[in-house]
């Protein structure tokens, strides 16, 4: 059983005002069984089929006159000759919502389209299950070291593929496939330590040249794949609210991946208790939580800015979200007890930005919401960005 998706209302919302409507996101995020199963009225054809290709490359006359309108078109990227194609198309026939392009490769897909289709396409991005998804079928796990493990991918609830199955094929089938399509990779085991040593400095701050020297790359090399993952969706990065407040403050991005079930895979953590006992237990809920407000942002279409906050002397927020020209402060621990100590990030960062702070939120581990004075308490559970 396929998973509705909050994604749609925003493709619907947009099918009323572009023309054409791209859907890019991980390979697996479920792109294709969402389009196929909510918009069942357009066509649907995958570009990944040579034949489909060999057809617009060879007649694009008759292609279009067999796709003429309401056609979804999956992997858009491996055809970069339809993008101009399109552009005359809709020019000419003006009807919304006429074509959806979809594609998991970031780098090829916003190249095409900003080549040629400026101003004719609403961007949205799809990833994996966000908690509210798996609430609305009762499937998020109540332990989140369960949730953690387990990851977010679609096909590990729709098809019951156990974790670790899930992972290892994905990595050998569609991270190492990807990323050499994107870069020049002629050591493929030298990157597969890269994809390591990234997942080890989840939710910690880059230090690109220390991680180029780890892997023994030069600095571009790991420039360079690191970028080819963040097109892939694999990664991402935080950067830092540059307002210093009169501090000297950090100013290096912090390293997140957008599934936790890959994380772990890539970590060797095969069961909970390697969660509950591993010093790493904080990085990992962290990359959790920070990787849950940025999935719910982009499938609700909300547009939100994040950031986290930190002083040279340690002073830190997490995340912060601007809403009105003010912040919403969010500190996230991995513990289930609420203890004073944990509200003095918030606290401190209150001091120095007064009265621009519009919400303090304290996300932990455990089950129970509460209000305090610091902050209100919030489980990771019911994280809910609406």
């Amino acid at each position: 059983m396929a998973i509705n998706r909050e994604i749609v209302n925003a493709i619907n919302e947009n099918r009323k005002m572009y023309p054409i409507l791209a859907i890019s996101g991980p390979r697996q995020s479920g792109k294709t069984t969402m389009l196929k199963k909510h918009f069942p009225e357009y066509q649907y054809l995958s570009l990944e089929n040579i034949d489909a290709r060999n057809f617009l490359a060879n007649d694009p006359k008759g292609f279009f006159e067999k796709y003429d309108k309401f056609c979804i078109f999956d992997e858009a990227q491996r055809a970069p000759e339809l993008f101009s194609y399109l552009q005359t198309k809709v020019d000419e026939d003006k009807i919304m919502g006429q074509y959806i392009l979809s594609g998991s490769q970031n780098f090829h897909l916003m190249k095409s389209i900003t080549q040629s289709l400026a101003g004719r396409v609403a961007i949205l991005k799809l990833f994996p299950l966000d908690f509210n998804e798996l609430k609305s079928e009762n499937l998020l796990e109540k332990e989140y070291v369960k949730a953690m493990l387990k990851g977010f991918y679609p096909a590990i609830y729709d098809r019951n593929i156990p974790s670790k199955n899930f992972y290892n094929s994905y990595i050998q089938t569609y991270v190492e496939r990807d990323i050499t399509d994107l870069v020049n990779i002629q050591n493929l085991r030298s990157f597969r330590m890269f994809l390591g040593l990234c997942a080890a400095r989840a939710g910690q701050l880059l230090n690109l040249n220390n991680l180029a020297t780890d892997c023994g790359i030069s600095q571009p090399t790991a420039k360079s794949w690191l970028s080819a993952l963040e097109s892939s969706y694999i990664v991402f990065l935080l950067q830092p609210l540059h307002n210093n407040f009169n501090k000297r403050i950090i100013k290096t991005p912090k390293l997140y991946f957008y599934d936790t079930g890959l994380l772990c895979h890539l970590l060797k953590i095969k069961d909970e208790n390697q969660i509950i006992q591993n010093a790493f237990k904080g990085n990992l809920f962290e990359n959790m939580i920070v990787a849950e407000y940025a999935k719910q942002n982009y499938h609700q279409n909300n547009f939100d800015e994040f950031w986290f906050w930190r002083d040279a002397s340690g002073h830190e927020v997490d995340l912060i979200r601007q809403d009105d020209f003010k912040y919403n402060v969010i500190e996230i621990k991995s513990t289930k007890t609420i203890m004073h100590d944990l509200f003095k990030g918030i606290t401190y960062f209150e001091a120095l930005a007064k009265e621009n702070v519009k919400s303090k939120t304290l996300i932990y581990a455990g089950l129970e919401n509460e209000k305090r004075t610091a902050a209100d308490v919030l489980s990771w559970y019911d994280l809910n960005l609406k």
